[in-house]
């Protein structure tokens, strides 16, 4: 597939009109539906609902609408990486992160490097670890933070010196806040916000045992700031990691870790066989030198 044809693709999905997408890309609609067509006709699926008003992607074109957007990103990134090669120590670290403390440890590394490479720049992806390595295997990062579970097999990695500790976050006023930690008795009947990640895996329905099918689940989530409001609104507990919101001053918020103590190892992931730029290299080399 042609780049130029994927984002001549990409406009007309967008502005859901032949029409509209030669004018933003400054060509003409003959040359714009024929490209159309022959990508069509090369990818063997009709991409397109044309319809009297507007043009509708079919699901096969919603499909290669979220690959051409991942393919241009790529290829963007790539010539911007490869135009820095014989220049001073420059350009991007892409690093996609779970919700956890040990991106302080990044902090520190990064911290460290402005000193002596100040032109290196840090994109951070947020998301959970199942998202995060989509994008690591996609190619869009060069280095995931991972909280286990995390299946290792397709990286190269270093164990980061921190766990994760899980609790409970709940407002000061909670009847549970009385206690200094909470079992799975002190919770069943408590409604409470989970993250998918927890949801769907296999550490936190170890600790509730068999009370994991009754639990009083009213939201679930992706990252924790939202929720964290929520449950300072009165919505109900949240299960998360400790030190991921700030419970001092003025918030009514604190934090009780589980009993029996559940605690999850962290990982600094990347592809086997990477082909590092300069600056994903030292940053790298940076993160061993600081905490190895």
């Amino acid at each position: 597939m042609d780049i130029r044809i994927l984002k001549y693709f990409l406009a007309v999905a967008q502005e859901e009109s032949i029409t509209r997408a030669a004018e933003v890309l400054n060509t003409s609609q003959p040359n714009l539906s024929r490209q159309l067509t022959e990508l069509e006709q090369e990818v063997g699926k009709k991409l397109f609902e044309r319809g009297s008003r507007k043009i509708n992607l079919t699901e096969e074109g919603m499909f290669l609408r979220k690959r051409a957007k991942e393919i241009i990103e790529l290829v963007e990134r790539t010539e911007t990486e490869l135009s820095s090669f014989d220049e001073v120590i420059s350009g991007v670290v892409h690093i996609g992160a779970a919700e956890t403390h040990a991106m302080r440890l990044m902090a520190d590394a990064m911290l460290s490097l402005r000193e002596t490479h100040p032109q290196i720049q840090y994109d951070i992806f947020s998301g959970s670890t199942i998202e995060v390595t989509d994008q690591l295997n996609k190619g869009l990062l060069d280095f995931g933070v991972l909280v286990e579970p995390v299946d290792l097999q397709k990286y190269d990695y270093l164990r980061l010196p921190v766990n994760d500790i899980f609790g409970v976050l709940m407002r000061k006023d909670s009847p549970l806040a009385k206690l200094n930690s909470i079992s799975p008795e002190d919770i069943k009947n408590q409604p409470v916000l989970v993250a998918h990640q927890q949801q769907g895996g296999n550490v936190l329905s170890g600790w509730l045992g068999d009370d994991s099918q009754n639990l009083n689940i009213v939201s679930t989530f992706n990252l924790i700031t939202t929720p964290a409001m929520m449950v300072e609104a009165g919505l109900g507990h949240a299960f998360t990691f400790d030190k991921l919101v700030n419970t001092e001053g003025d918030r009514n918020l604190c934090f009780r870790p589980l009993e029996p103590k559940l605690e999850t190892g962290l990982y600094l992931v990347w592809k086997k066989y990477q082909m590092f730029t300069k600056a994903a290299k030292v940053f790298l080399e940076q993160i061993q030198r600081s905490m190895f």
